[in-house]
């Protein structure tokens, strides 16, 4: 089957910002999401992963949804949901709501504690599919969900889950999305920040980018160079992106770099809740060292 409404370009995902007692910073999140919207950016992603969603009550990840999707309506800037959840029944509360307030995506991930099986992971995906009209973008992250999402069931849901049309491909394996490419119809997004290029280059169409927060231009103008052919100017943008998205995926510290990184350009970051640190002083110089290079 076609799969219809594409999502596409590059969407930062935003993280939340705290005030130092570790409450949601409101407010801060209205200025960056101006930011970024002034910057044109494809689309916004919020309550995912660098959102910190796993730390964050049902009333917060409401108001934010809330908030945000009233920014952004009557933009050109597409907004993706993070709805994950342990429960499927909570997942469902949480793609119902974005739903009503206008999402154009819902991202969602598949359990990531409880080990379910390829036949449980399918289910999950087919209860969102079945109870939404919203596009669905299937997150396979095995570094956070301890599980790599086999082919057979990510063909199987290509093939049998109407609402199931993107997926955001974050195994690190450019041969697996390399092969989602060739046999589905899935919209695929970049999940890994460091295959960027490679991924533009083997048929992704988006990326869901943690460095599109700290360098959205750059981000944006690499993909741009792809889909036009020029590949040198391309490749040239990400030798200065590319350090940036190592230090990213490699630090373990992603949330707080990206926080760090707001405060650093006067926008809105504060601290993550704990058990998260914040960054040592050395990893300050880096992240300093390879903004200097990025837009």
């Amino acid at each position: 089957m076609v799969k219809n409404k594409q999502l596409k370009g590059v969407f930062p995902v935003l993280i939340t910002p705290m005030h130092e007692d570790y409450s949601v910073n409101y407010e801060g999140l209205k200025e960056n999401v101006s930011y970024y919207l002034d910057q044109k950016v494809s689309g916004l992603v919020i309550v995912g992963s660098t959102g910190e969603f796993v730390s964050l009550d049902d009333d917060e990840k409401a108001q934010i949804v809330e908030l945000v999707s009233e920014m952004v309506k009557g933009t050109d800037t597409q907004l993706l949901v993070g709805v994950s959840d342990e429960r499927t029944d909570k997942m469902l509360k949480y793609a119902e709501h974005a739903e009503q307030h206008g999402a154009d995506g819902l991202l969602v991930i598949n359990s990531y504690y409880g080990g379910p099986t390829s036949n449980e992971i399918y289910h999950q995906f087919k209860d969102v599919n079945d109870h939404v009209s919203t596009p669905v973008m299937l997150y396979n992250n095995p570094f956070t969900s301890g599980i790599d999402i086999d082919l057979e069931t990510i063909y199987k849901i290509d093939q049998t889950l109407d609402n199931v049309t993107h997926i955001k491909e974050s195994s690190g394996d450019i041969r697996k999305l390399r092969d989602i490419a060739r046999n589905t119809n899935f919209n695929i997004f970049c999940g890994s920040d460091d295959l960027a290029l490679e991924s533009f280059l083997h048929g992704a169409t988006g990326w869901v980018s943690v460095a599109g927060n700290i360098a959205p231009n750059s981000a944006a103008k690499m993909l741009e160079h792809v889909e036009a052919g020029d590949y040198e100017a391309a490749k040239e943008i990400n030798k200065d992106l590319l350090p940036l998205c190592e230090f990213l995926e490699n630090s373990g510290k992603f949330v707080q770099i990206v926080k760090k990184a707001m405060d650093l350009k006067g926008l809105n970051g504060g601290p993550s809740r704990k058990p998260r640190l914040g960054l040592t002083d050395e990893e300050t110089a880096q992240l300093k060292a390879y903004m200097e290079k990025l837009n």
